[in-house]
């Protein structure tokens, strides 16, 4: 085995040769985060944590085939969206089963969504609120391939490289996305830009 293969690889290739301790490693570590991306994406909790659980048993299915020719975090985010499309096209023909379903309540969002810093006081809080939800609906309203690389982006674990191979298109392609997907943000979300939650620099 390579010495600088990336770890959670290597625990894939474990996962490989029926390491079932290895499979929970790397569920325990990635579950969040493909929920995040999946509640970002479909706006229903539910469904996100569903998408997840299909995520990983496509995962778990895959591992006799699973070569470590790339980081493991760009090839499960590269499952984790294709089957978010899958359900969006899924919506897009069957489109009355999902109209009650586009939002949650506050308290079953998934974690990681914005980061605490102390204890707000209510005004804080509210507004907190109110720029987590005007950024997902102005997250909603983009192009699905300018809201994926803005949401690996957000992750801060993803190169530009590794987001343009779960995306399928050029590094330049992902650069052009995240620029025309920030510069909507920042016309859109103007009122809240100086509370310094949504960072855009890379």
């Amino acid at each position: 085995m390579p010495a600088n293969l990336d770890p959670d690889a290597a625990l894939m290739l474990r996962v490989k040769q029926g390491d079932t301790a290895a499979f929970t490693q790397l569920v325990e570590k990635y579950k969040q985060p493909v929920i995040n991306l999946a509640w970002r994406t479909l706006r229903d909790l539910t469904e996100a944590e569903d998408l997840a659980q299909n995520v990983f048993v496509q995962v778990y299915k895959s591992a006799r085939r699973y070569e470590a020719s790339a980081k493991f975090s760009t090839w499960l985010f590269t499952i984790t969206r294709n089957l978010c499309l899958n359900e969006i096209r899924r919506r897009s023909r069957h489109p009355a089963e999902s109209l009650d379903q586009t939002h949650t309540e506050n308290e079953d969002q998934p974690l990681h969504q914005v980061e605490d810093k102390g204890v707000a006081s209510p005004p804080q809080q509210l507004l907190h609120g109110e720029l987590e939800e005007k950024i997902l609906e102005v997250l909603a309203e983009l192009p699905e391939n300018q809201r994926t690389a803005l949401l690996l982006c957000r992750e801060e674990v993803f190169s530009y490289e590794e987001i343009a191979e779960v995306l399928g298109c050029s590094v330049s392609a992902t650069k052009s996305l995240i620029h025309r997907g920030r510069e909507t943000l920042k016309l859109k979300l103007k009122p809240y830009l100086r509370t310094g939650i949504w960072k855009d620099e890379k």
